[in-house]
């Protein structure tokens, strides 16, 4: 594709064919698309489209990306802990994420983080979500589509701007039109024998005390 991102409107047909949308994710391409809580921005697992989407975030640090799954089973060779499988139980699909140990080096750098092995993983209740995780074949990686420094966008005609003045040219947008204002999703570090907060977001660190009662709560990133 040429002459800046490529955008698919799905307010009127949300079951639109989204096969040129799959071939794209699957040659490496990113898409900025909704989620349960803001437009995300990412594309396949893999170690080049995880560069792609660092390059295109300008993200020069070693925060990791997230990736969104099919289910708790999708990602069975991650590390689950007793704890990790209860909240998954409990909250999945939903706004949770569960930062896992990937000892076996399933996932590449930028998305296993290069410093404690962590992976965070989501089951994302929204439905543009399920089906593009299916359809592609693999988890997709996951991060707030915003400028730097801005608040993530919350509506599709805000996600092709961004995506054009971040310089996607090749990003496809999935517009779902503008969605209901949601805090981020909570994120519950699992790596240790104790669950750590590591985000507060839209679930409550209180409700996740009524599944674990000695979660910690949050805790610098």
């Amino acid at each position: 594709m040429s002459g800046g991102p490529r955008r698919f409107d799905l307010r009127a047909d949300p079951d639109v064919d989204l096969t040129a949308v799959i071939a794209h994710v699957r040659a490496g391409g990113l898409l900025a698309y909704p989620t349960e809580t803001v437009y995300g921005l990412g594309g396949a697992a893999t170690a080049g489209a995880v560069a792609a989407l660092r390059r295109l975030k300008s993200r020069d640090g070693d925060k990791p990306f997230l990736v969104l799954v099919h289910s708790a089973e999708a990602v069975g060779q991650l590390t689950w802990t007793d704890s990790a499988r209860e909240l998954a139980r409990l909250f999945w699909p939903g706004p949770l994420t569960l930062v896992l140990a990937d000892p076996l080096g399933i996932f590449p750098v930028g998305i296993r983080d290069g410093k404690t092995g962590g992976v965070g993983v989501r089951v994302s209740p929204h439905a543009l979500v399920a089906r593009l995780v299916a359809e592609s074949g693999g988890p997709l990686t996951s991060t707030s589509l915003n400028l730097p420094g801005a608040p993530p966008v919350t509506s599709g005609t805000d996600a092709m701007e961004v995506v054009r003045e971040l310089g996607g040219e090749n990003v496809i947008v999935l517009d779902a039109g503008t969605l209901d204002a949601s805090a981020p999703s909570t994120i519950v570090d699992c790596t240790g024998p104790v669950p750590i907060v590591r985000r507060a977001g839209t679930v409550p660190t209180e409700r996740l005390r009524c599944a674990i009662p000695e979660i910690h709560g949050e805790q610098p990133a």
